[in-house]
């Protein structure tokens, strides 16, 4: 009679083990429309309360890392997820996050041999119905990443970054390089005007035509940043990501140098605001470390070299 109590108790707990969403769940969400095929690539760090699920959202689309704080719930009972109010980048967008569509997540718990699942949609809210097209997906469970200590750690000090998985570049779509224009944010430019313009560095280049490439520079902790070029807004409160920024400009041959600035947008969770900026001129590349302040703007001076 007691080992028969013992296994009913062993399989109780198997099963409710089982009905849990919490860890690390990865995989792709797919845009339901006949003509799209534009990917989401997404990791959720999930955890359980008595009332409630916080989560950590962490999704690419296209050439742009993002990561968000989510709340919902969940029913052991019928297995059923709800994350709610999620900002989802629109499914047309060029490169970067032009347009939100606010959506709820909604899954449902499958657990076989071979695995736990979350299956499901995302659902744009009434007022995105007509705009927003349902997002279906189907996530993993990654049992090895799924320790405790390692999920809580997550909840504690979130910031960008990716935890388990990182996207080979196979599975995005190619970066697209942003064609540098006048851009209008009188707040953006005003503040620029007030700040101090530090030259830290000072380059020879080869060529008119230069490919600059922005990075953030050490940890991922969502520094955000503007440029300037010739003292004109060019980009405008772009998120530093692992994955790069590429401008292309041409040199002013008018002047004798030519200057680009970053201005900080915020100093993300790890002061200051750092960037790792990578500059093509054809035939050289240079490597410079820019770090600016609230205060201050990095600026690198560039010259044409003679012939």
């Amino acid at each position: 009679m007691k080992k028969v109590i013992l296994i009913f108790l062993l399989l109780v707990s198997l099963q409710s083990s089982a009905q849990t969403v919490f860890g690390y769940w990865y995989g792709f969400a797919n845009v339901k429309t006949n003509n799209s095929a534009n990917n989401y690539l997404v990791e959720m760090v999930l955890q359980p309360e008595k009332n409630y699920v916080k989560a950590i959202l962490n999704y690419y689309f296209k050439n742009t890392f993002r990561s968000i704080q989510v709340k919902g719930d969940y029913n052991p009972a019928t297995r059923k997820l709800n994350l709610y109010n999620v900002p989802v980048v629109y499914h047309g967008s060029i490169s970067t996050f032009e347009v939100d569509c606010n959506m709820n997540l909604q899954a449902s718990l499958m657990v076989s041999k071979e695995g736990s699942y979350l299956k499901g949609l995302f659902r744009g809210l009434p007022e995105y119905k007509n705009t927003c097209p349902d997002i279906a997906f189907n996530f993993k469970n990654d049992a090895d990443a799924s320790q405790k200590d390692s999920v809580i750690k997550a909840m504690r000090e979130y910031k960008e970054l990716v935890q388990v998985w990182t996207p080979t570049p196979e599975d995005t779509v190619v970066a697209v390089t942003v064609t540098p224009r006048k851009v209008v944010n009188y707040v953006t430019e005003k503040e620029y005007t007030e700040r101090e313009n530090v030259i830290v560095n000072e380059i020879e280049v080869e060529s008119d035509s230069l490919q600059v490439s922005i990075y953030d520079n050490g940890e991922i902790d969502g520094d955000m940043i503007s440029l300037f070029y010739n003292k004109q807004l060019v980009l405008n409160n772009q998120k530093l990501t692992h994955k790069s920024i590429k401008v292309d400009i041409t040199l002013d041959s008018t002047k004798l140098t030519n200057e680009i600035s970053m201005f900080a947008e915020n100093l993300g969770l790890i002061p200051p605001n750092t960037a790792l900026v990578v500059i093509n001129d054809g035939k050289n590349k240079f490597e410079l470390r820019l770090s600016s302040s609230l205060e201050k703007n990095a600026t690198i001076r560039i010259k044409r070299k003679k012939n």
